[in-house]
């Protein structure tokens, strides 16, 4: 237990002082954690052994709960919509690597089981490292970053049919290799706790059923994972909140994530498929956003834990022992997965800096490739002498990815600014007020209604301003809310108030337009530039119009007012007698404004606005002689 706690320790000083430094120098978090990894383990040597497995086992959730949290962003739909991409993009690009990796082995001398085997290796990428930096840069929602994406999901879930097809590769075993396997069980305690371990009750069970029974129990398990989303998992979370302990809620949902990684275990799957699985069923329940709350600070803990190990497991004497073939397997990985990948890319019409992302985001192995490794050399399909210098290579590309992403952005740097037609979010969500446009107009509306306990949908079309919210723990869908598709995904249909604030004028005019053409009976709320901007928003429908700088306007005014004299009570009548007769004096001018005249020379509008000029002065003169005269008087004067 000491050893394990040292380790641990050592394991979280080296992340605290690595990645900040790292973060410092523009080389990401990922790069951080790999270089402490190395620091503390091959380096210094203060890593290692069996606790330090012990504690790579336990990072691996890591990998587990953020494709728990990429599921819970996705639903069934989401999922059929980029069918094309998922078979499409990341069919071909498994299928051509692997093909191209297993020629490459065969011509130098591997028979073609182990050089199938080494190409399914090879064909997978790292879902943590890329998904982490492409979070990070702001890039998941470019077309390059879908498309990676859509690769690594179809890489995740081709891990089971790999993992079904390695033992059919397995080579015999020579009788003197069984024997000594068998002495090493019977000597070695750990091989024997390891070996109970492995033939519990039920992995006896599941090993004694025929090929059929297997793949009922399998089914029965994925199913299972689905049930217990759809049906139990909502009445868990009402039983929890009755207690009223926020602890509660982070039990439960690690109880989810762990509970999923057994039972896929059990039945020989993948753990981090599994709570895809269980994230994709779970997108649509009420308690997705609690879930991704207290998920997310163990995801991002674990996940660069697993970095770290990944960074210690690098086995510096083999590479020592043959330098230039491992330098050169990774380097020729590299560069034979980018091509594929360049051609495919620009095969589904990615083009300039989203097929430079593309290309260099995947070029690299993956953490599903020691799995695959270790899971070959259980079923003798790899040699031993084989599996170390695998491993070795797969950290190496690993290593190599975030200098490959630095070599994204010196590319990126260096190609012509152009305007990228990003992908709007998909809307999962509906609420009763719509605010399209969430500027420093549209998020003060926010703040209010929401915190006045009402449910909004947030649209905009600057991405910047979406992840700022994010941030602050405030949701919004990045897409341009004069769409009419986005508006009907954001509930339209149903919304009983629409706030249109946009900075642009004519795209706050188009959707008040659009909506009411829609829906006759919703109430918008609209956001005007000047008085001309009202009078096109009235026209197209708007209930309630505000000028963006009126109210501030007559605030600063009133407080003028207050120090030239008159009373607080007095300056706020004035205020408020001023704020409603410009009200009816818009609502009247605008039916004498024509969008076809210029205002300079629409004389009756002229004619009507001076009278109602002169008709406000005089109101407010009036009211100020009447409030002067029912101020008290002090009887001393008579």
């Amino acid at each position: 237990m000491e050893g394990f706690l040292f380790q641990a320790s050592i394991f979280l000083a080296a992340a605290v002082i690595a990645v900040p430094l790292a973060a410092r120098l523009g080389l990401g978090s990922v790069l951080g954690y790999l270089a402490a990894g190395i620091l503390i383990g091959p380096v210094l040597g203060l890593v290692g052994g069996h606790e330090t497995q012990e504690l790579q086992h336990f990072a691996e959730f890591g990998v587990v709960m953020m494709l728990f949290l990429i599921g819970l962003e996705l639903e069934p739909r989401a999922l059929w919509d980029m069918r094309h991409r998922l078979l499409g993009l990341g069919g071909l690009q498994i299928t051509l690597t692997t093909v191209a990796v297993m020629v490459g082995a065969m011509w130098l001398g591997q028979p073609w089981s182990i050089a199938l085997a080494i190409g399914l290796v090879f064909a997978l990428s790292s879902t943590a490292i890329v998904l982490q930096t492409l979070s990070e840069k702001g890039l998941m929602q470019t077309s390059g970053g879908r498309s990676a994406f859509s690769v690594l999901l179809t890489q995740d879930i081709a891990v089971i049919p790999m993992l079904a097809l390695l033992p059919l590769l397995a080579l015999p075993k020579p009788p003197d290799m069984v024997l000594g396997e068998t002495l090493d069980r019977m000597t070695d305690p750990a091989a024997q706790h390891e070996a109970n371990g492995a033939h519990s009750a039920a992995a006896s069970f599941i090993d004694s059923l025929p090929g059929w029974g297997v793949t009922l129990v399998t089914l029965g398990a994925v199913a299972a994972i689905i049930l217990t989303g759809i049906y139990l998992t909502r009445p868990v979370f009402r039983f929890i909140h009755q207690a009223r302990l926020r602890e509660m809620y982070t039990a439960l949902a690690l109880l989810i994530v762990v509970g999923i990684a057994f039972l896929m275990n059990l039945v020989g799957l993948s753990p981090a498929l599994g709570a895809f699985l269980a994230g994709v069923v779970l997108a649509n329940s009420e308690f997705r956003h609690e879930l991704e709350s207290d998920i997310e600070p163990f995801k991002g803990l674990l996940l660069g834990l697993f970095f770290i190990t990944v960074g210690a497991g690098i086995n510096f004497a083999v590479l020592a022992r043959d330098t230039f073939a491992v330098i050169g397997m990774a380097l020729a990985l590299i560069l034979l997965k980018g091509l594929i990948l360049y051609l495919l890319g620009r095969a589904f019409k990615l083009r300039g800096r989203n097929l430079w992302l593309f290309t260099l985001s995947l070029a690299q192995a993956g953490e599903f490739g020691f799995v695959l490794i270790a899971f070959s050399a259980q079923q003798n399909v790899l040699p031993p002498v084989m599996t170390e210098t695998l491993l070795l290579v797969v950290a190496l590309t690993m290593l190599i990815t975030p200098l490959l992403f630095i070599l994204y952005d010196w590319l990126s740097s260096r190609m012509e600014e152009t305007t990228e037609a990003l992908e709007p979010d998909r809307i999962d969500e509906q609420a009763p007020v719509i605010i399209a446009g969430i500027g420093r107009f549209g998020q003060i509306v926010n703040r209010l209604v929401r915190s006045s306990g009402f449910n909004t949908v947030v649209l905009d079309h600057d991405l910047t301003a979406i992840q700022r919210m994010r941030r602050f723990g405030i949701k919004g869908f990045f897409g341009d809310p004069t769409r009419p598709e986005l508006l009907h995904a954001a509930g339209l249909a149903e919304a009983k108030v629409l706030v249109a604030a946009l900075d642009n004028p004519e795209a706050t005019t188009r959707i008040v337009d659009f909506a009411r053409r829609e829906r006759p009976d919703l109430h918008i709320v609209a956001r005007a530039r000047d008085r001309t901007h009202v009078f096109r928003l009235y026209k197209a429908g708007a209930d309630d119009i505000v000028r963006e700088v009126f109210d501030s306007s007559l605030r600063a005014g009133r407080y003028v007012l207050e120090n030239m004299g008159l009373t607080e009570f007095e300056a706020a009548e004035v205020e408020k007698t001023f704020y409603q007769h410009d009200r009816e004096s818009v609502r009247e001018l605008a039916t004498l404004w024509d969008p076809d005249i210029p205002t300079v020379e629409n004389k009756a509008y002229i004619a009507r606005a001076k009278a109602l000029e002169r008709d406000l002065e005089t109101m407010l003169l009036s009211q100020l002689e009447e409030s002067a005269d029912d101020t008290p008087k002090d009887p001393r004067d008579g």
